[in-house]
């Protein structure tokens, strides 16, 4: 599996399990997700070797809660982020330097 990092936080961003395109004289990754939903808080008895009773109650009354977003960031430590008009100048000024450096 090969992990991909931010050059700009050295945060981890990704891995190959998506598909991938490197554009922008490779300084920028096009990635291909999809919207997914997750039950959390809900641990379903096959796991743990139980068996559904026809006997018993049909609820344990645990609660469950249902996650929508894109697969890439709920299965990555991504954050979203807010720029202002200097901050996309540092950033612009930061991938100079980080093209530079790849050349």
């Amino acid at each position: 599996m090969i992990i991909y990092w931010d050059l700009m936080s050295y945060d981890k961003m990704l891995s190959n399990i998506y598909k991938i395109q490197e554009i922008a004289d490779h300084l920028c990754l096009e990635v291909e997700g999809k919207m997914v939903s997750r039950i959390e808080g809900n641990i379903d008895d096959s796991l743990i070797g139980g068996n559904v009773s026809t006997e018993g109650p049909e609820g344990k009354g645990t609660v469950s809660t249902v996650f929508t977003g894109v697969d890439i960031v709920m299965n990555h430590p991504l954050q979203e982020t807010m720029l202002h008009k200097r901050s996309i100048q540092e950033v612009h000024q930061r991938l100079r330097e980080i093209n530079q450096r790849q050349t």
